[in-house]
């Protein structure tokens, strides 16, 4: 089987594309990645000279990219995808395009041959936030930021397909992720990265905002089963079930890193920031047999140990554009009168 995976040269998309790779040997993937800020070719080093690897550098809006690394793929998982909360607000066109109107592109490849699998790639956060029990796949999609919202219109628009066209479509909505390879502005590698630097750490609001938080392994394991046992129309929630507190967090994570407290700085909270996600996984459990397999504190260990083992990554990023997007999102934050603890 040949399989297209978008966006492949980020966080979860490359440990996807490692894992399928080492795993499934009859299995052949072109990777299309735009190589934007989060997007980094060095996340595909491990898997570069294998011959059933091969790297497309494109758009998936642009349709002749589409069409290039598209050709003799029987299926497509779709990660490329602007994701970053903080960034939809100050800029939710670029989310549009490439959420909504690059789905499109791909749909519309995807539908003029007979293909097996497309496989779009959500999020809990289209449920808005849940103050009590958990969302199942049948629950009324509420985005509250323009972030949500783009993916919520494109995962919307995906299974306008199914209906429509009869196009093979399934939709997998997931809990945060973290691990090896995650782009240094999200929470957990943010955090991690400034406490073993001794540099403060930005805790939104009252830091009671609740995750619940999922192994990038385990979540491409779903992946994977989802891909084998494809049933179109299908939408399944993939969460661990481990909800923490960003407080709760920043403890585990200050212990990990051997670093102090006093490094942590409570700030202004972001806009519209959902209190707490939160997704009932029993359908994926029930129908493909997945579970989650790593507790939270083991899987924070073992990414702290690979953001230590590998500094240059994270700080090759973290001196560049990363740098600059820092200083205008948190500092003059941390510089305020809330700054202190």
């Amino acid at each position: 089987m040949r399989i297209l995976v978008t966006g492949g040269a980020g966080f979860i998309g490359s440990n996807f594309t490692r894992m399928a790779l080492a795993g499934r040997p009859s299995w052949r993937i072109t990777v299309l990645d735009k190589l934007t800020y989060a997007g980094r070719r060095e996340n595909l080093e491990e898997v570069e000279n294998d011959p059933r690897f091969e790297f497309v550098h494109g758009d998936i809006c642009d349709p002749n990219a589409v069409s290039s690394a598209m050709r003799d793929c029987d299926a497509v998982i779709n990660f490329a995808a602007e994701t970053h909360v903080d960034r939809s607000i100050d800029d939710a066109f670029s989310f549009v395009r490439t959420d909504v109107d690059g789905v499109r592109v791909l749909l519309e490849e995807f539908r003029k041959e007979r293909r097996t699998l497309f496989l779009q790639i959500s999020t809990d956060e289209v449920y808005g936030s849940v103050e009590k029990g958990w969302s199942s796949e049948e629950d009324r999609l509420s985005p509250r930021s323009p972030y949500a919202a783009s993916k919520a219109g494109g995962e919307l628009l995906a299974m306008s397909y199914w209906t429509t066209y009869g196009t093979p479509v399934v939709v997998t909505r997931a809990s945060n992720n973290y691990g090896p390879f995650q782009y240094p502005e999200k929470l957990i590698p943010l955090f991690l990265t400034n406490a073993m630097d001794g540099q403060p750490l930005p805790l939104y609001g009252d830091g009671m905002n609740r995750r619940d938080w999922l192994f990038v392994d385990d979540h491409c394991r779903a992946l994977m089963k989802v891909m084998e046992n494809p049933r179109p129309g299908r939408v399944y929630n993939i969460g661990a079930g481990q909800e923490y507190t960003n407080r709760e967090v920043t403890e585990l994570i200050l212990e990990a890193a051997g670093a102090s407290r006093d490094l942590v700085r409570l700030v202004e909270d972001r806009p519209g920031h959902d209190r707490r996600y939160a997704l009932d996984v029993g359908l994926i459990g029930r129908e493909l047999g997945w579970r989650a397999g790593t507790p939270f504190p083991e899987g924070l260990r073992i990414t702290a140990q690979w953001y230590a083992d590998n500094r240059p990554w994270w700080e090759t990023i973290k001196s560049g554009e990363f740098g600059e997007y820092y200083g205008k999102m948190y500092g003059r934050r941390l510089a305020g009168p809330e700054g202190g603890r």
